[in-house]
Order: C-alpha cells, then sequence, then structure tokens
C-alpha cells in the first residue's frame, strides 16, 4: 500500500506547537504568514538542490532542546537547511529556533525577516527564555568564524565557547549534537575579503574558485547524535564546565568522521 502523501508547507506550519495568537504572531514576533512563505521559498532548495539527507533526526527530544553543530559554507546555508530539516522531517515538525548573529541587525530587513521567522538576536536572555518555554533552540559555537573556514578547513570543528554549555545546564536542556557534510562543499571558500565586506555590512566577503559566492549543488548530509545530559546549575568553576564542552566538541567530531566515510559531494 502506497504511502500517504507528504504534508504541504501550509499543513506542517498548522502542526507547529507554537502558541500563535489571532493576529498570527506568537509572543517572540514569529509569523505564520512569514514561516510559510520561507519555508515554500526554502523548500525546492532543501528537497532538489542540494538533497538534503537526515541521520537519527528522531533523536531531538519532543520538548526543550539545544541543537550543537558544527558551522562551515561562508554564507550560513548550513542554519536555513537545518532549520528545514526539523520542519520537513520531524513528526509533528518543529521550529528551530536560532541565535541570529547580531551583524544581521545592521542590515536592511534582515532583522525584520529573522525575528519573523523566529530567528532572533543571540542574547542570553532570548534564549533563556525560548528554553524555558520548551522551544527548540538553535546555537552555532562556532559563529562567524566558523563560516568562513576555508575548504580545507571545513570538516575541522574549532574549540567552542563555555555559554552555550551553562546555558544547558542552567536550564536542564539536553544537547544534542549535530554533524554536519556538505556545507564546506557547497560554497568551497578559498579567501575571504574582511575589508570589503565591511562595505556592505557583513564581516567579510567569501571568494570561491569560480569567484561568485553562489552554492553549487553539493549533498547535505546532517547526522545527529544522542541527547547529552549535563547535571548542574551553569555556575561551575571553568573547568567544570570545559570539560563538558570537550564532550560535545568530540562528539561532534566523531559524527563529522563516521558521516565523511560514506559522504558523497553529488
Amino acid at each position: 500500500m502506497a504511502g500517504s502523501p507528504p504534508l504541504s508547507v501550509a499543513e506542517r506550519i498548522e502542526r507547529l506547537e507554537l502558541p500563535f495568537e489571532a493576529s498570527g504572531y506568537d509572543a517572540y514576533g514569529t509569523s505564520r504568514r512569514a514561516l510559510e512563505r520561507a519555508f515554500r521559498l526554502l523548500e525546492p532548495w532543501y528537497r532538489h538542490y542540494f538533497r538534503v539527507r537526515c541521520h537519527h533526526i528522531e533523536r531531538i527530544p519532543p520538548k526543550r532542546a539545544i541543537l550543537i553543530p558544527n558551522h562551515s559554507g561562508g554564507m550560513g546555508i548550513d542554519a536555513a537547511l537545518l532549520i528545514c530539516a526539523c520542519f520537513f522531517e520531524l513528526d509533528p515538525p518543529r521550529l528551530a529556533q536560532g541565535m541570529a548573529d547580531r551583524f544581521l541587525n545592521r542590515l536592511p530587513f534582515a532583522s525584520l525577516i529573522a525575528s519573523r521567522t523566529g530567528q532572533l538576536t543571540g542574547l542570553p536572555e532570548h534564549a533563556e527564555r525560548l528554553l524555558n518555554d520548551e522551544r527548540l533552540l538553535l546555537i552555532f559555537p562556532e559563529g562567524v568564524a566558523g563560516t568562513a573556514k576555508r575548504f580545507w578547513e571545513r570538516r575541522r570543528v574549532y574549540d567552542l565557547p563555555t555559554g552555550f554549555l551553562r546555558l544547558a545546564m542552567k536550564t536542564q536542556s539536553p544537547i544534542v549534537p549535530v554533524g554536519i557534510l556538505g556545507a564546506g562543499e557547497a560554497l568551497p571558500t578559498v579567501l575571504n575579503l574582511k575589508k570589503l565586506g565591511q562595505w556592505f555590512g557583513v564581516p567579510y566577503l567569501p571568494v570561491t574558485p569560480y569567484l561568485l559566492p553562489f552554492p553549487l549543488p553539493a549533498r547535505f548530509d546532517f547526522y545527529f547524535g544522542e541527547a547529552l545530559h549535563f547535571a548542574g546549575t551553569g555556575n561551575e568553576d571553568d573547568s567544570v564546565i570545559g570539560e563538558h564542552v570537550r564532550k560535545v566538541k568530540s562528539a561532534i567530531e566523531s559524527l563529522l568522521e563516521q558521516g565523511s566515510s560514506g559522504y558523497r559531494v553529488l
């Protein structure tokens, strides 16, 4: 017997566990209409251009959790596709809400678009509030340094800051490590032009072997690890927090290593 047809974007929006008010907005300013438009736009890129594959996405807990992935690819394509994965592959669908880089506030309309689709400026109080409301939080601890990785560094995981770990402990939120393969292949950066980027209000402009920063149709693979739980208050000594952070980093590296053995670009 043939399976049921996949749910449409509108049907998935209806199943999101977000308390939209009659106006179509939630308490954070997330817009039902903006989400529907965004996912309609992203769906063909997710399904047909990048042909995303998810491995063990069911490991994401049904309530509050923090996704901690590696980062590469020049312009945050991996973030958009990971948000799509949680929306299109989970049942019920979930909205992964990221902590957007603050430079977006300087770009025309970018801050408004981000907030209307549930992506908030990376302030600790925003992240804590989301978790206390049982949301799914997406944090790229490598930040801009991660997206700026050059092609030969694409599978390296930089040392991670400790803020996300303290947040997880304070809110008693599980951490799900995620290994992402494909971002560095989609936008194979060989050079970053920082001064030119500043003219456009961004940290840098990536340069590829074909010059234009337009992504190639490389396949993306998302590898989700087992949820990690850390007991404590988040006020522990740096040595304790640092050891926990190294465990998360090691989990991401292990996922990348396992995935790389069978990864194909096209």
